[in-house]
């Protein structure tokens, strides 16, 4: 019962939705149909406006075409353009490095060719005499300044030097001649007269106006004008003059260039070469005449000692072994000297016991090697303090260069002459006095040894014979 009405619900429910959809699907086909005309509609519309734009892009192309053609051709040549000044630019870039590469090897044969000039120009200022200074002088200071104008003003520096060039080789053309120019110099006064030079060679002479200087001109340290030097014979003077002022006749010639002069400049007496020793050489010369009148002395009273003669000792030696006091007593007062008294002293003792005989000759032994060795040991203190006084010279005269370079520089050697004669001549004393002293010390020493043996052989001769009593 229940399936069937439950049937009949489903039927007609199924009834009701069929009409609904076929309702449904009338209402869609009335929606079709007039959506499909709408579209058709602008179908029709789009048409129209296609076939409108289709013949307005026909009507275009052509233009635009001839256009892009015309523009194609356009970025052509203006492609061609930039290759071609692309290319001119690379060759401009190329030939620009070339010429800086140019430029830069002008730049160091310029700086090779001033630095060749610049060392020239040193070297011609140092050749030049010293008379020859002031002549040169203007053009030497400008080259000087040439370097620093190098690269403001390249070609003022060149002409200096090439200026200076010319005038060196004018100079060097008219050298076999000797030149001649004016110009002042100092005698050894220091007083400075003008007068005329006349350079042969490395050698310059000069002649004052006033007639009152003529000689050799040279230079000294410290001093940029030259001084004139005469010779020693007035006539060869007067020759030098007569040749400057007239440019012809003898001239005096020196060899060795002034050398011949300055090393006889350098001689010196013995006092002189003495006193440049200073304070320090009065204690060494102290010392070595009080050494010399010692060993003077010395050496004569050691050549005076005698001893007794072998017969003298013969007959001495038999009155011991006769144990005669009285005639040993009597030829020992005939012996003289050291030997003699020690003899003496034991011949008179020799009564008495062997040991006070010794005792008696060793006493008078102990005498004689005193008076042998007296004043010896002042020549040995003077052999060794000579050298001390001499370095004390030397440490002095260093202590006063030294000085004297803290005060002058170490330019002027003659000003620091002093100081350095000082500390060599010094020690040079110092060993002079010292090689003698210590050879004569030797020597005296060794010959008061040999007396003091033989006093010794003959004092062990005469034991000898006491011990036979």
């Amino acid at each position: 019962m229940n399936f069937e009405i439950v049937e009949k619900r489903m039927k007609s429910a199924f009834t009701v939705g069929l009409a609904g959809m076929l309702a449904i699907a009338a209402v869609a086909q009335e929606g079709t149909n007039s959506a499909a005309e709408a579209m058709q509609a602008r179908l029709a519309a789009s048409t129209v406006r296609l076939a409108e734009v289709r013949k307005r892009i026909a009507d275009e192309k052509i233009p635009m075409a001839q256009a892009l053609s015309a523009a194609e051709q356009s970025l052509s040549d203006l492609r061609r353009e930039y290759d071609t000044v692309k290319r001119q630019s690379d060759n401009s870039t190329l030939e620009i490095a070339a010429l800086r590469n140019e430029i830069k090897g002008r730049e160091t044969e310029r700086n090779y060719l001033a630095s060749l000039l610049g060392e020239y120009a040193r070297n011609f200022e140092t050749r030049l005499h010293i008379s020859e200074l002031e002549g040169y002088k203007e053009i030497v200071e400008e080259v000087r300044g040439a370097q620093e104008k190098l690269s403001t003003d390249p070609v003022a520096a060149f002409d200096a030097q090439l200026r200076l060039m010319l005038m060196s080789l004018a100079r060097l053309e008219e050298m076999p001649g000797g030149l001649k120019f004016q110009g002042g110099a100092s005698a050894e006064d220091g007083v400075v007269k003008q007068g005329r030079f006349l350079l042969l060679g490395p050698v310059a002479y000069f002649a004052s106006d006033d007639g009152s200087l003529a000689g050799i001109a040279s230079q000294r340290v410290g001093s940029l004008i030259p001084v004139v030097e005469g010779c020693s014979d007035p006539a060869l003077n007067e020759m030098t003059k007569m040749t400057v002022e007239k440019d012809e006749g003898s001239i005096p010639f020196d060899a060795s260039l002034g050398n011949a002069r300055k090393i006889e400049e350098t001689k010196e007496t013995v006092v002189e070469h003495f006193l440049k020793g200073g304070v320090v050489m009065w204690p060494i010369l102290l010392l070595l005449c009080c050494a010399a009148v010692v060993v003077v002395l010395k050496w004569l009273w050691l050549a005076c000692v005698r001893l007794p003669s072998a017969k003298a000792l013969a007959e001495l030696f038999t009155a011991v072994r006769a144990n005669d006091k009285e005639r040993a007593v009597a030829l020992t007062q005939k012996m003289k000297g050291m030997a003699g008294r020690m003899l003496r002293a034991g011949a008179e003792v020799l009564d008495q016991p062997r040991e006070l005989i010794e005792e008696a000759m060793f006493e008078k032994m102990l005498e004689a090697k005193t008076s042998l060795n007296r004043f010896l040991p002042f020549v040995a203190v003077t052999a060794a303090c000579a050298p001390l006084l001499g370095l004390l010279g030397t440490v002095t005269g260093i202590i006063a260069t030294f000085n004297l370079m803290t005060v002058f520089g170490s330019g002027d050697i003659k000003m620091l002459s002093s100081g350095i004669s000082e500390a060599l001549i010094t020690t040079e004393y110092g060993l002079y006095v010292a090689i003698p002293c210590v050879l004569m010390h030797s020597f005296l020493s060794r010959k008061a040894k040999g007396i003091a043996d033989k006093m010794e052989q003959v004092a062990v001769k005469f034991m000898s014979e006491v011990g036979k009593v």
